[in-house]
């Protein structure tokens, strides 16, 4: 059995990282090619060939996280339909490969995948495009989104603050703060606005250029304007979560994920979005074992004339299939306010109830 599931390890990993560097390459090219307007602008720091060409592959671990299902899908596809035209899987299965000691087997490598997934899209995938997205602020001059910029939300003991930071900088400052401070009654205190602010090593903001405008109350109301160099304002709102709301919440980190709905639900904020992108981090790599089931069907296909591309595009069509369906999940899920991990796990149950029903009638049936 060790030779057998060697056998077909080795060739289901070869035809996967055929897949995977193809479907990059492609990628690649497109990216480039989106990025060949930009060639040339920046003001003092023109943006340049090999800064376009550095921010492309850059971008590379985000593709390869969002290709390694359906590359795993069209690998072992494309595997087991060879196995089967060429009659091997039959003399596999004559030398002792049952079909649930092959369903064990290729889960075991569907499980080595999930790992890279994980890998690949909690580690390499947001270091790889922060370095990614700051590289490019340093053409644009800052990173941000819409024209306000990311707002925050914190609810100290006596305090609430909601935090306006209009852009980050390609070193990683923050640009544009504005901080609107409230009492426990909702009223507003005072207003800190800084051109500029860096994290200390224990958290707190550093701001710098500081105009401060605090607010009186009662008969002796006055508004008293301070402006001061620095200004050290504690808080737990740390670079990640800046970071997570000037990005797109499929490229945070599951980690990451979590530690902002933590904070969203204690500032009473609404986290529906985010929840349904954390549990489609946690389930999206287990899609690697639904696409390895969904291609074990096919080396009980038996045929022994024509080629076997109808059947990789049928992988592939099946393969889009499932990912349209996971996203329509998503964007119905948030807007008719699903359950967050049923929203999320759904398309992936049902497609695994199916290949394994398709599995069983093929064996019970040849």
């Amino acid at each position: 059995m060790k030779t057998i599931r060697r056998l077909i390890y080795v060739e289901v990993v070869q035809a996967v990282a055929f897949v995977s560097l193809g479907f990059l390459a492609l990628f690649f090219f497109f990216d480039f090619v989106d990025e060949l307007p930009n060639l040339g602008k920046g003001g003092i720091q023109p943006y340049r060939m090999t800064q376009a060409l550095l921010y492309v592959a850059l971008r590379m671990p985000s593709h390869l996280y969002e290709l390694l299902p359906i590359a795993v899908l069209i690998g072992t596809i494309f595997v087991m339909a060879r196995f089967a035209q060429s009659s091997e899987y039959t003399i596999l299965r004559t030398s002792g490969l049952g079909p649930w000691r092959a369903l064990r087997a290729l889960l075991l490598l569907g499980f080595g995948f999930t790992v890279l997934t994980v890998l690949t899209g909690d580690y390499l995938t947001p270091l790889s495009d922060r370095t990614a997205q700051l590289l490019k602020a340093r053409m644009d001059g800052a990173l941000s989104v819409g024209t306000t910029g990311a707002w925050l939300k914190e609810r100290q003991r006596y305090f609430s603050y909601n935090v306006n930071v209009k852009s980050l900088s390609p070193e990683g400052q923050l640009l544009g703060i504005r901080i609107f401070e409230g009492d426990s009654r909702g009223y507003l205190v005072s207003l800190t606005q800084a051109a500029r602010g860096s994290f200390a090593d224990d958290g707190a903001w550093v701001l710098e250029n500081v105009d401060r405008t605090e607010f009186g109350s009662g008969d002796a109301s006055r508004v008293q304007h301070i402006k001061l160099p620095t200004l050290r304002w504690p808080t737990e709102i740390t670079q990640e979560m800046v970071a997570v709301a000037l990005l797109k919440p499929e490229r945070m980190s599951t980690i990451a994920l979590f530690q902002y709905i933590q904070h969203l639900e204690a500032n009473s904020q609404t986290s529906q979005r985010y929840e349904i992108e954390f549990w489609r981090k946690v389930f999206y790599p287990l899609s690697c074992l639904v696409m390895v089931v969904l291609a074990l069907p096919f080396a009980y296909l038996h045929f022994r004339s024509g080629g076997i591309t109808s059947y990789v595009f049928g992988g592939v069509l099946i393969g889009i299939s499932f990912f349209l369906l996971n996203n329509v999940f998503g964007y119905v899920g948030n807007l008719q306010n699903w359950v967050p991990w049923i929203a999320a796990g759904a398309p992936g149950l049902l497609y695994m109830l199916l290949s394994l029903g398709a599995f069983v009638w093929l064996v019970l049936r040849r």
